[in-house]
């Protein structure tokens, strides 16, 4: 439960940093300055944005079913925030340690695809339609090769436990991890760091790591594969009649996601919340010191924000 708790205000705050460095970064590309006007730099911009929102007036359409409408968004947002509930964010802060949570959090997360056929649905929208059905057959497509990469793991890991795949990538594990799968350049369990991060525990899993990135973005709609929000073909996508808080609602469903998927990733492939650096050498002090259950919440945001 006080994962949760934390989750949530988390998300809020992500979401305000990731947006504006999204836009910054957007305007960079194209010899832009982005937002400048509303505080330092436009620091406060999303804060604006998102204060604005909350005061704008929510319209349904006259013919929208209006329980379906009103509900969608509420069951895609639970159905994504509901995935950080099995999440290990440190070795001893977990929401919901299950041994069954990697199959939890993909059974779970999927649900979304419903809610998004309800929002497309009941707006009574024939763009809404074509973008819900759009964002459905997409994210079911790729949940395919993206449970497909999650099971390479499983298969070498022999768990499905999420705590138990961090442990695995630290030097506690009781299976032997061998760099890249070669017996020759030594058993890296004693070693720590980046060198029991199952990225590069087998060549498997490094094919894998890049088959599960790829699926992610479909997963979470960002481009390339930002097809169910083509504006120039359908408005918005399915969520083109909603406004207000409820078009909020959306948005950090998606930008949820986003963080969900890197978090998944920093877990399955990049050693969860162990150091990266190994106990070896000059770094065994940096490792020792880089370690325990506040350094462990670190590395994870750390990790996860890259991937972001």
């Amino acid at each position: 439960m006080s994962t949760l708790l934390f989750i949530l205000p988390f998300l809020i705050v992500y979401s305000i940093v990731v947006i504006y460095a999204e836009r910054k970064l957007s305007a960079f590309m194209q010899d832009r300055l982005g937002p400048m006007e509303v505080g330092p730099y436009g620091l406060l911009q999303t804060v604006a944005d998102l204060l604005k929102l909350l005061q704008k007036e929510e319209i349904v359409p006259a013919k929208a079913e209006l329980w379906l409408f009103k509900a969608a968004p509420l069951l895609i947002f639970v159905a994504v925030f509901a995935g950080f509930a099995v999440l290990p964010l440190s070795p001893s802060w977990s929401g919901s340690s299950i041994s069954t949570g990697l199959f939890f959090l993909l059974a779970i997360v999927s649900m979304d695809v419903i809610g998004i056929l309800m929002a497309g649905w009941s707006s009574n929208n024939k763009y809404s339609v074509l973008g819900a059905m759009r964002a459905a057959a997409q994210l079911i497509s790729y949940e395919v090769p993206l449970g497909l990469s999650v099971l390479c793991v499983v298969i070498v890991t022999q768990t499905l436990d999420l705590q138990a795949i961090c442990f695995q990538q630290g030097t506690h594990s009781h299976i032997p991890s061998y760099l890249l799968g070669i017996k020759a350049l030594g058993q890296t369990n004693t070693w720590g760091g980046f060198f029991t991060w199952n990225v590069f525990r087998m060549p498997l899993l490094f094919f894998a790591w890049i088959i599960f990135f790829i699926s992610s973005l479909a997963e979470s709609n960002r481009t390339p594969f930002d097809l169910p929000e083509a504006e120039a073909e359908i408005v918005a996508g399915f969520q083109t009649e909603y406004s207000g808080f409820r078009w909020g609602i959306i948005m950090l469903a998606e930008y949820a996601m986003m963080l969900l998927v890197s978090l998944l990733g920093t877990i399955l492939f990049f050693g969860g919340w162990n150091t990266p650096f190994p106990n070896i050498g000059s770094t065994l002090l940096l490792a020792d010191w880089t370690t325990g259950p506040v350094w462990g919440i670190f590395w994870m945001i750390l990790k996860a924000f890259l991937l972001v």
